[in-house]
């Protein structure tokens, strides 16, 4: 129940050097966009010459817990989209191919006025900071969303919380970006974490931030940003682990996720 996939476009993700996420130590390739040459005999949502996409897995198992709670990505026989192996021992790899196979339903529609090398990214980058906000209910016209970084993921989500009616707050080190996320991007209003005036000042303003760094970077600071039930959402993955203030959690009845 599978397409063929001809590759038009990809992004360039993560150099697995260390073989943590695969055993085959290659940089990723997932976020692939292409045309469809060819479908299975019991293929039904797609045909030859769609415009699609696949994002971070081609397969899970489609009947454990997550699964049939629609947390796919969380299956524990998930097939990831480069550096995986199906069922048969085919390896996957992703952007590498010229052509690979997907099952139906981890395969994207692009709509034809969408151009393929401007979708790639949202297939790994917008996925992590989209679908976070979706099932936390971060997603509400009016709420004040926070968004900490403003690299890859950050820009992103910026995008999407602007889209989805939210009042967007960067969160930056620095001044460097402020000029991007105001003028370019859309955000609202831009704050200099290293500035304790302005800190002081958005303290318990935000409903939900969306940490997008993967630097080691004190959480107690952000954690004060948010408002009584307020929701931390952390996707940028440091590499080092981060101190973790609990108190605030217990007393602000804030969540981290």
């Amino acid at each position: 129940m599978g397409e063929v996939l001809k590759k038009e476009a990809y992004g360039l993700a993560v150099k697995d050097e260390s073989g943590v996420i695969s055993p085959f130590r290659f940089s990723r390739r997932h976020e692939i966009v292409g045309v469809v040459t060819e479908v299975g005999a019991k293929v039904t949502k797609f045909n030859a010459g769609d415009k699609v996409g696949v994002g971070y897995m081609v397969s899970s198992c489609g009947s454990c817990e997550t699964c049939i709670d629609d947390q796919e990505n969380y299956c524990p026989k998930m097939i990831l989209t480069s550096g995986g192996k199906y069922y048969d021992d085919t390896i996957t790899y992703g952007g590498y191919s010229d052509h690979m196979v997907c099952e139906e339903d981890y395969i994207i529609r692009i709509p034809e006025n969408l151009p393929l090398d401007a979708t790639a990214p949202l297939l790994c980058a917008g996925t992590t900071v989209y679908s976070p906000m979706k099932y936390h209910g971060l997603d509400k016209p009016g709420m004040h969303i926070g968004v900490v970084g403003l690299g890859g993921l950050g820009h992103v989500a910026v995008k999407f919380a602007k889209a989805m009616g939210t009042k967007v707050t960067v969160i930056s080190t620095s001044d460097r970006k402020r000029d991007e996320a105001l003028t370019r991007l859309g955000a609202d209003l831009f704050l200099v974490s290293r500035d304790p005036e302005q800190m002081k000042d958005a303290m318990g303003t935000m409903d939900g931030i969306i940490d997008t760094v993967s630097a080691p970077h004190p959480v107690l600071p952000i954690l004060d940003l948010l408002k009584y039930k307020g929701k931390l959402i952390m996707v940028g993955a440091p590499d080092k682990p981060l101190e973790l203030p609990v108190l605030p959690l217990i007393f602000g009845k804030s969540h981290l996720f």
